[in-house]
């Protein structure tokens, strides 16, 4: 090997990193190390180069493009076909939810995903905050959707504010749904969007439990604004990558944890 090759296959291989998260939104280090072949250590510094440049933003053990956190996805993300990671997660979220059932959907891609996975079922009864999970059931003639009032949060698409937390303080529905950007045993769910914190907060608050959508880069994660406490999540929601010491202390505050298969581990 030249010496004047190191560069060359440097800039394939963080270009390697971005096509991945262009497809997949978010990963983390040990998945990107594992596609790209090489350690942590070299992906952990490609993920800082990237960074400083602007192309990618670093997570707790992973990295996500620019904009792209499951709770600020850009305007035009919103409505979009579900990924792989999404599709997952919702699939598994699904079997929490019966015919005739009554529950809130929040904001976010990965409950977006749910609704699409739930748009066949009869006698439902859906409350949301989010305009993209609306126009997902909007055509679903066996749900009942009922959309909060409230100020429009442009970049997720949802209704936020006072007028929302009114409409909501006056249900009352069996589960709540919820994604976020980061989840623990000691804060539980968290968001870094603030806009939407208080309403998600009336969202868990309307149910009789709250359910966790949370793949795992945002597992063992914690931001800005909390959005449920752990002693009121009764479910999480995750994927076959999350970190397994996470969940267990999870599992420890009484939280019961789903794991879904990503379509690219199945059949290993």
């Amino acid at each position: 090997m030249t010496a004047g090759a190191t560069p060359t296959f440097t800039a394939q291989r963080r270009e390697r990193i971005l096509e991945l998260l262009r497809v997949n939104r978010a990963m983390a280090l040990r998945d990107i190390a594992r596609q790209v072949r090489a350690s942590e250590a070299t992906v952990r510094r490609d993920v800082r180069a990237l960074e400083s440049d602007g192309l990618l933003d670093r997570r707790r053990g992973g990295a996500v493009l620019p904009g792209l956190l499951d709770h600020d996805p850009p305007a035009d993300g919103a409505g979009e076909a579900p990924v792989a990671g999404e599709r997952a997660l919702a699939y598994a979220a699904a079997r929490l939810v019966g015919d005739n059932d009554t529950i809130a959907l929040g904001p976010g891609r990965k409950t977006e995903a749910l609704a699409h996975e739930i748009a066949h079922r009869n006698g439902l009864t859906v409350v949301t905050t989010s305009l993209p999970v609306a126009e997902a059931l909007s055509a679903s003639p066996g749900v009942e959707v009922v959309v909060s009032g409230g100020t429009l949060h442009g970049p997720l698409r949802s209704l936020v504010g006072s007028a929302a937390e009114q409409t909501l303080r006056g249900l009352r529905v069996r589960r709540s749904f919820l994604s976020g950007d980061g989840v623990t045993a000691d804060r539980g769910l968290s968001t870094s969007v603030t806009a939407t914190g208080s309403t998600e907060r009336a969202l868990v608050s309307c149910a009789e439990e709250a359910i966790v959508l949370a793949d795992h880069t945002a597992v063992g994660t914690d931001t800005m604004v909390s959005t449920a406490p752990p002693e009121h999540i009764a479910h999480l929601v995750t994927d076959n990558h999350a970190d397994p010491e996470v969940l267990l202390t999870l599992e420890e505050t009484g939280t019961v944890v789903h794991v879904a298969v990503l379509e690219s581990d199945r059949g290993e």
